[in-house]
């Protein structure tokens, strides 16, 4: 069983168990650089940790955003070494984001399933303000947005008031909206306005399809980026002691 913290506790065929993957897939992964090896124990056994399973659940994000394994491997190469479950966590959510429609309905018991834990009432409610479920009223059943459940999940022992992560969300959403909108505004007049008037050139058209099958993770992966330093260095301004 793998526990809360870091350390690698899976065998292969429990990772590729919890990833709905086969132990196949994993070793190709592994041969291709896509997962990190295994900490090899007593016995050669190799045992895998948090970090893997969220590796693998973000190859499978990539893979339903339409990404060839070459793509995915580059997009990989781009990520900081040393980022831990949660981050990848972090990356898988905001990339499944884009997808049309990421959403499910899901019973109580099946909700739990999914979660690998019990859920309480404050639990739920925490997971309502969050955005990652919405109750479906008459039934007593949920809409869940599976791309931000695990995250959702992780962040549930994490001591922060429930008024706290609704100001948190409405802050993100504000802000978020309007990168989005400067983003779009960006890319409308200095790229897709020059390709309307370049519709002739065939190497422009398979260009301009090329970037926008991956203009989308790229943008993601630049966003969170950016986030996570400033973030950093924000946290650092105001925690560290004159």
């Amino acid at each position: 069983m793998a526990t809360g913290n870091e350390e690698p506790t899976l065998t292969v065929d429990e990772l590729a168990a919890r990833a709905g993957v086969t132990v196949r897939t994993v070793r190709f992964y592994g041969t291709r650089g896509l997962l990190p090896p295994p900490v090899i124990g007593p016995r050669r056994v190799g045992h895998y940790g948090p970090a893997h399973l969220s590796r693998l659940a973000l190859i499978e994000e990539l893979q339903h955003q339409g990404m060839t394994l070459a793509a995915i491997e580059r997009y990989l190469e781009q990520l900081p070494p040393d980022l831990s479950a949660h981050d990848l966590a972090i990356h898988r959510a905001l990339v499944a984001s884009w997808a049309p429609d990421a959403a499910e309905d899901l019973e109580r018991a099946e909700l739990e399933r999914r979660a690998g834990r019990a859920l309480t009432e404050p639990d739920v409610d925490r997971l309502v303000a969050m955005g990652v479920l919405e109750r479906r009223e008459g039934d007593g059943g949920f809409r869940v947005d599976v791309g931000l459940l695990r995250l959702g999940v992780e962040l549930l022992d994490v001591p922060i008031a429930h008024e706290t992560i609704l100001a948190a969300r409405t802050v993100l959403l504000e802000h978020t909206r309007s990168a989005a909108q400067e983003l779009t505004r960006l890319f409308r007049d200095e790229v897709w306005n020059p390709y309307r008037e370049r519709e002739a050139d065939p190497e422009h058209v398979k260009a301009m399809k090329s970037l926008s099958a991956h203009m989308q993770p790229m943008v993601l992966q630049a966003l969170l980026t950016a986030f996570q330093r400033s973030l950093k260095e924000e946290l650092r301004a105001a925690f560290t002691a004159e």
